[in-house]
């Protein structure tokens, strides 16, 4: 009797259908004596119907983090730590350090008069303020200051250190690296800078100076290097822009209003290997359920509310992280009335967009919209 398609998918979901025999199982030893296998065996693991992601959704609540995160101040200092840094640790990804699929995300702090040494790596790294006063980061000599809900790039082989100003208060952030990609493509490369420290060579914010008007690109200034030259995005006209954008036209079902931090040279990602985002929901904003490929960490910049992710909901207010993992249905809601509330937003999708990966739908049952199996 031939099988449906369903009944030989779902019989061939772990392997392939072949019965075990003694004289198979002691052809598979053969084989593994050899240093080979059957794909048969294995094929079905290897080659998926669809992504089935190890990371599960997570939220990771800053009141329940920032006592612990401030004590590592009285236990460890930068010198001796490196980067003093609590990661966050999926648990479906604990062997490989990851928030998510293959990211990396950590809080670190760091007190007044505090500076890390200048170093550089192969992973593409960004930074998030969460709270605090006076930070700042030096990329190859451009000395940037930071506030609050600002975004930072440090791109991969860029000469970097931070540091809090001696007058200014203790400041936390998110970092946010493509380590664990790195790790898996055996590609990953780590130097301190021979100095310690680099000088700076440049005035103070002056990046935002040449490249941060809106629309305008500088003249003969070239830049071909594969990141943008705007290290630092400003919180301010972030917000602005949103508000301006979601009054402009309808909401995205899906994501409100949504924008991407482009690099102003070639209009594309920030950075080869992550790419990063903001979006507004409107008071009262409803969205509805989609899944893409790709792992996406994101933050709460302002506001609260909730996302259901395969069908659980997680509560989140402003400073929380949350994670959607590759091909996981996903739908946010803002629960104010009155306010806005904003997500900051790191991803592969740079890598999934140019390995052509990219594979995106919406849910079309429910009116589109998850049941909820469970609360976070």
């Amino acid at each position: 009797m031939t099988k449906t398609y369903d009944q030989y998918r779902e019989s061939t979901l772990g392997r392939a259908d072949v019965e075990d025999t003694p004289e198979l199982l002691a052809y598979y030893r053969q084989l593994e004596d050899l240093k080979v296998g059957a794909l048969w065996t294995v094929a079905n693991k290897i080659e998926p119907w669809q992504p089935k992601s190890d990371s599960v959704p997570v939220v990771w609540r800053y009141k329940d983090l920032r006592e612990t995160v401030l004590r590592s101040v009285e236990l460890v200092t930068p010198e001796k730590a490196g980067r003093r840094v609590i990661y966050l640790n999926n648990p479906g990804r604990t062997e490989v350090s990851a928030a998510v699929g293959w990211l990396y995300s950590g809080l670190q702090v760091m007190h007044p008069g505090e500076l890390a040494s200048a170093h550089a790596h192969s992973s593409s790294a960004l930074r998030f303020i969460m709270e605090g006063r006076g930070a700042y980061t030096i990329v190859d000599g451009h000395k940037m200051t930071l506030g609050a809900n600002d975004f930072v790039l440090t791109p991969n082989g860029t000469w970097h250190e931070h540091g809090v100003e001696s007058d200014g208060l203790p400041c936390i952030w998110q970092d946010g690296l493509d380590i664990p990609l790195v790790n898996a493509l055996e590609a990953g490369f780590y130097a301190v800078h021979p100095d310690l420290q680099q000088a700076v060579g440049f005035p103070v914010d002056d990046q935002v100076s040449l490249w941060g008007a809106a629309g305008l690109r500088p003249q003969n200034i070239g830049w071909n290097k594969p990141y943008s030259p705007l290290f630092k995005y400003q919180w301010e006209p972030t917000y602005e822009a949103l508000r301006r954008y979601s009054e402009a036209r309808e909401d995205n079902p899906f994501d409100g209003a949504l924008m991407h931090y482009t690099n102003p040279v070639s209009g594309g990602h920030v950075m080869a290997t992550i790419g990063a985002s903001m979006q507004l929901l409107r008071p009262g904003f409803v969205g509805k359920a989609h899944r893409h490929t790709g792992s996406f960490l994101y933050q709460v910049a302002k506001g609260k509310g909730y996302s259901i992710i395969n069908g659980q909901r997680l509560d989140w207010q402003e400073r929380d992280i949350f994670c959607v993992p590759s091909w996981a249905w996903h739908e946010h809601v803002n629960e104010s009335g009155t306010d806005d509330a904003c997500l900051f937003c790191f991803s592969d999708l740079p890598v999934m967009e140019k390995l052509g990966l990219y594979r995106e739908e919406a849910l079309a049952d429910n009116d589109g919209h998850q049941p909820v199996a469970t609360s976070n």
